[in-house]
């Protein structure tokens, strides 16, 4: 059994996969989360949660939850509340909660000239500094919100979604919400019934797909049996039209890309909406003066709130960005978890993907548990082969959008064999040894 302990930060859906693996893995460790209970985002008590009142999955209960420990619940896309409990029930089942300090927040992390990392952290017994051999950081992708900058002021009120939380925020007020992902598309569904207008401002065009086809959710068809990518961008385009119609009609631009090349949007109650006029889509903003917004096709609008549905950045700000290989927009990591430099840090959780689930980000800490868990030679080997070797294509073929936020992109199956055969290749040296 190894003498050497790790730290994980946070205790969401991803620290929670890793403190998992960890304890099935016989690894010693400890958890810091900065709130008061597990859950990270999807408790809405938690200071850093982004959560809303009418937030539920996007993905269904199967496809996203953890394969060992199935939601006990019928209901296919559940609110955040049935989540948090999800959550909490998943830490009591596996006993993970006692090994986390809560309301203790990470505040720096460094490495130490024999390779160990130095964490230190506030909480309820002030300042703490202890040596760890590694860390994996799991602190949620979702917690940074990303403010574009504008030309001129705005004289009413700004708020980015991550300070949303329920329809009543919106009451009597004249709305502009600028973007249109998924929360995005969900908060202006509300605001129709609260606010005195609603309006979107929108720079591209996008694909809505709906939470159901045939009785079905969505995302349970053709479950096992990937198609290339060609054949099923044409495929669900034309099944798109089909049960959503041409966004276009609704005041959409038209997509500038293919389907599944950025995240849909799983929200079709916004285009019944759109077609009873309970909202409008407006050009990309060019300038704010005052309470008026100027949009690039000369038109323009009077708002008491503008909503910033711009999305987040990521954060990891308790570590050196050289430590994690940060290039341009994110970090650059070995299958989105080792830097190359294998220098004892591990990043959980810092994969987007349509339909990844809980089950494909345990699989991450599946694989971080086999690479402590082998021997020497056969971590060597895998040093060897990221640094000597082309990096697996993970994209599935997809030409993903050159966007911020998709700069840590990935497609689900493509991603999910190539974790899981690095995972049976550790597993292979150490028996082998």
């Amino acid at each position: 059994m190894s003498t050497k302990t790790y730290a994980i930060i946070g205790a969401g859906p991803s620290g929670l996969s890793a403190a998992r693996a960890f304890s099935k893995a016989g690894l010693s460790f400890d958890g810091y989360e900065a709130s008061h209970d597990v859950g990270g985002l999807w408790d809405i008590s938690n200071p850093r949660s982004t959560m809303y009142e009418s937030a539920h999955l996007i993905s269904s209960r199967t496809t996203t939850e953890f394969a060992e420990f199935p939601m006990d619940t019928t209901v296919d896309y559940p609110g955040h509340r049935v989540l948090h409990e999800y959550f909490r029930s998943y830490a009591e089942r596996f006993d993970l909660a006692a090994h986390f300090r809560f309301d203790t927040r990470v505040t720096d992390l460094k490495r130490q000239d024999d390779g160990r990392w130095m964490l230190r952290a506030e909480g309820p017994a002030g300042e703490t500094s202890t040596l760890y051999d590694g860390v994996v950081i799991a602190n949620g992708t979702l917690a940074e919100p990303n403010i574009p900058a504008f030309s001129g002021t705005f004289s009413g009120e700004i708020m980015h979604t991550s300070a949303y939380k329920k329809a009543s925020q919106l009451d009597g007020k004249r709305v502009l919400i600028i973007g249109a992902g998924n929360s995005g598309c969900d908060i202006a569904v509300d605001a129709v019934h609260h606010a005195a207008a609603v309006d979107m401002s929108v720079r591209r065009g996008y694909y809505f797909v709906p939470r159901y086809v045939l009785g079905r959710p969505t995302d349970t068809l053709n479950q096992g049996r990937p198609l290339p990518a060609r054949i099923k961008q044409a495929v669900d385009t034309r099944l798109l039209r089909a049960f959503t119609g041409d966004p276009v009609s609704f005041g959409f631009p038209r997509p500038d890309y293919r389907i599944y090349e950025s995240h849909p949007i799983v929200n079709t109650l916004i285009l019944g909406h759109l077609g009873q006029g309970d909202l409008r889509i407006r050009a990309d903003i060019d300038r704010f003066d005052g309470d008026t917004v100027h949009f690039r096709d000369g038109a323009h609008d009077d708002y008491d709130l503008v909503l910033l549905a711009t999305g987040y950045r990521l954060d990891y700000p308790f570590v050196d960005r050289a430590e994690l290989n940060w290039t341009d927009w994110s970090p650059k990591l070995f299958l989105n978890v080792f830097p190359p430099s294998f220098n004892g840090l591990f990043v959980m959780g810092m994969i987007e993907a349509s339909g990844i689930g809980w089950q494909g980000r345990y699989e991450q800490a599946e694989l971080i548990a086999a690479y402590l868990s082998a021997d020497a030679a056969a971590q060597a080997s895998l040093r060897r082969r990221v640094g000597s070797e082309s990096w697996p294509d993970l994209t599935g073929g997809y030409h993903y959008l050159g966007l911020e936020r998709m700069s840590y992109y990935v497609n689900k199956d493509a991603y999910r064999r190539a974790v899981r055969a690095h995972t049976k290749a550790l597993a292979r040296g150490k028996a082998a040894a």
